[in-house]
């Protein structure tokens, strides 16, 4: 059966040949910051909690060293149809692989399917990208490289941000904030569950940087005791509204690097909070928004 493996396996090739063309050009911090994150994907769930834990500091310290450089430059841009074509591939084969394989369970675990679709649209677009455009996979990598190396150590935020989610809901703190968000909302009222739980999702969004993060300790403290179990909600749209109100707070905060901080570098702009005071007029009424359709669901 194919499952998450194979998406780890393709995201770790990608990175180890990212970590050899460093080490072509000479640049031994990018190749062990590469190197490392391949290990990750590739032998993750093997090497034990403790040596992931080491991995990771590694990468943190180098990450902060200052000794990543950028490589090559880029190189002549393909005609903007093509190229715009086969980069819609990839969101097309998620999609429709996402319905496809979870009808193929003795294939595909269908748990897994939808970045088991995210990971098979990558490769048929560097395929499609060789076929029509006459360039090889390996200059995607370098494409991607080079698109690593304007983003810098911002690029595993998620990931890390995301793992940080997971240990603050193992500790415990999900419960702390549902005691004490519990005493704060008169009994009985979806509504203020709902406020609590969209706004909440926004704010630790603001301070984690990252929904992922957020939405392990907004789930345990107000979405699954109160909005699903005491109030009756669907827990899918409860899940899936929580998660878009995080997004709102996405959007306000310095701690999203790579979605606000990374932009306004490649752009230069002279106001590197510029992108994140573009978005504050959609992201606050998108978030009454999301607060109300969380009601209205559950109530």
């Amino acid at each position: 059966m194919i499952g998450i493996g194979f998406v780890y396996c393709v995201a770790g090739s990608f990175f180890a040949t990212c970590a050899i063309l460093g080490l072509a050009d000479r640049r031994w911090a990018n190749t062990l910051f590469h190197g490392l994150l391949a290990t990750s994907f590739f032998a993750g769930d093997r090497i034990g909690d403790l040596s992931n834990g080491v991995l990771v500091l590694a990468l943190v310290a180098i990450a902060t060293s200052g000794r990543m450089r950028r490589g090559e430059t880029a190189e002549a841009a393909a005609p903007h149809g093509p190229l715009l074509a086969l980069a819609l591939v990839i969101p097309a084969v998620a999609l429709g692989g996402t319905f496809l394989f979870k009808q193929m369970p003795a294939l595909v675990d269908s748990r897994q399917a939808t970045l088991i679709a995210l990971a098979t649209g990558v490769l048929l677009a560097l395929a499609l990208c060789w076929a029509v455009l006459r360039r090889t996979p390996l200059e995607g990598v370098r494409a991607g490289r080079r698109l690593l190396d304007e983003i810098g150590w911002a690029a595993v935020m998620p990931q890390l941000l995301a793992s940080l989610g997971a240990v603050f809901a193992l500790a415990g703190v999900g419960e702390v904030v549902g005691g004490l968000v519990g005493q704060a909302i008169p009994a009985g009222s979806v509504l203020g569950a709902a406020i609590a739980y969209g706004l909440g999702m926004a704010l630790f969004t603001i301070v984690m940087g990252n929904a992922f993060a957020a939405f392990p300790v907004m789930a345990a403290a107000v979405g699954i005791p109160l909005l699903v179990r005491q109030y009756g909600g669907d827990p899918a749209p409860v899940a899936a509204i929580g998660m878009l109100a995080g997004f709102c707070g996405t959007l306000l905060t310095p701690m999203a690097a790579n979605f606000n901080i990374v932009p306004a570098a490649l752009l230069e702009l002279e106001d590197r909070y510029g992108v994140i005071r573009a978005q504050v007029a959609t992201a606050l009424p998108l978030l009454l928004f999301n607060i109300l359709l969380l009601w209205w669901v559950v109530r």
